[in-house]
């Protein structure tokens, strides 16, 4: 498989080693924003993904996710 963000190959799931590394940073993280600030998943991914300090791979993931639900949301309308 390819990752669905840079193309790399994957040993399983949509994304490389690194963004999958980013992923699960990402994910562990938000329970702490949670908890601090009550925000939803959408929220807490645009504000990585407009913060200038949060690295690259992060923000391609955070991006990609809310892409994604997006995508999920417009076709279950």
């Amino acid at each position: 498989m390819k990752c669905r963000i840079c193309g790399r190959e994957t040993s399983e799931g949509d994304y490389c080693e690194f963004h999958a590394k980013a992923f699960k940073n990402l994910k562990e993280k938000y329970h702490q924003w949670k908890k601090a600030l009550e925000m939803s998943w959408k929220d807490y991914l645009s504000e990585i993904a407009e913060n200038p300090l949060t690295g690259e791979w992060a923000r391609e993931v955070a991006q990609h996710q809310i892409r994604r639900w997006s995508d999920e949301n417009v076709t279950e309308s």
